[in-house]
């Protein structure tokens, strides 16, 4: 009997399964939104929660522990300088898993897993857009012009 035994196995070792959880969530924080199967996606949203509840404290031993997990040095920055504000205020629930398809030759249900956004950083990222689309228009009129 599996009494009080937490978490899925995913038919892997324990080493391979750490390494899995591991990337999953580091690519989770580097893309905001990733697509993988339901149980990987159920077992990768425990480790994301948690590593971006020790970075909002934001102090040194913080960041130290969540290296152990998130091992991209640009990744952990951005978690810590820009995804950790983001829930400053927000008590637990980062992640938000939409259910989306079965894969084809197995079945495997699918997923998607992304980090919940409010409004205003919904906004802000979409205005980012537009100005880099500006700023990329604006160098190829440039080109234009020198040719």
């Amino acid at each position: 009997m599996r009494h009080q035994k937490e978490g899925r196995k995913l038919s892997r070792t324990q080493s391979h399964r750490k390494a899995l959880l591991r990337n999953l969530a580091t690519a989770l924080f580097e893309y905001e939104r990733i697509e993988t199967t339901l149980a990987k996606a159920k077992e990768t949203r425990r480790v994301a929660e948690r590593l971006i509840t020790q970075a909002k404290r934001g102090d040194l031993h913080s960041r130290r522990l969540v290296a152990r997990t998130v091992q991209k040095p640009a990744v952990l920055s951005k978690l810590f300088e820009t995804i950790a504000p983001w829930y400053a205020t927000r008590p637990g629930g980062y992640t938000r898993i939409l259910r989306t398809r079965a894969r084809l030759g197995d079945g495997g249900e699918m997923a998607i897993l992304e980090l919940v956004k409010s409004a205003e950083q919904k906004a802000a990222q979409r205005k980012a857009l537009e100005e880099a689309e500006k700023e990329r228009e604006k160098k190829e009129k440039e080109k234009e012009r020198r040719r």
